[in-house]
């Protein structure tokens, strides 16, 4: 079906990305982060089963929230040219999306697992902030 002329676009607008800029933030996966870490810390100190079964809860919904915030960064903040000026950000985000998952602090109750995302998620904040300057 083709439309009247009349209700075509006269003129056509692209953005690059979904809102105003400045919605992106590596900022909101890290505090996702440190909170699996805490909760982490906090499982190990108590021996309480129903305080350790919310933690669990708690802290897996915390990780899918880490990895929900890399995924829009990788996803729909960075472009083609950032991947060009630094060719190890896909593989940053794989690494640090798996340490949000199963086989990281999802699967693990062990801080380290949870400082190792955190670590991850500062590089990934790095090269954020090198590209928002640039």
């Amino acid at each position: 079906m083709r439309f009247p002329r009349i209700l075509a676009p006269r003129v056509t607008a692209s953005a690059h990305c979904d809102l105003p800029c400045g919605v992106y933030d590596p900022a909101q996966a890290r505090i996702e982060a440190e909170s699996v870490k805490m909760i982490c810390e906090k499982y190990q100190a108590n021996t309480d089963p129903e305080f350790r079964t919310r933690a669990i809860i708690i802290k897996e919904q915390r990780a899918e929230l880490v990895k929900h915030h890399l995924w829009v960064l990788w996803t729909d903040y960075f472009k083609p040219p950032h991947f060009e000026k630094y060719p190890n950000l896909h593989s940053l985000f794989n690494e640090a999306t798996k340490l949000a998952g199963a086989g990281g602090v999802k699967g693990s109750l062990d801080p380290a697992t949870a400082d190792k995302l955190l670590a991850k998620i500062d590089e990934i904040s790095k090269i954020f902030w090198e590209t928002k300057k640039a």
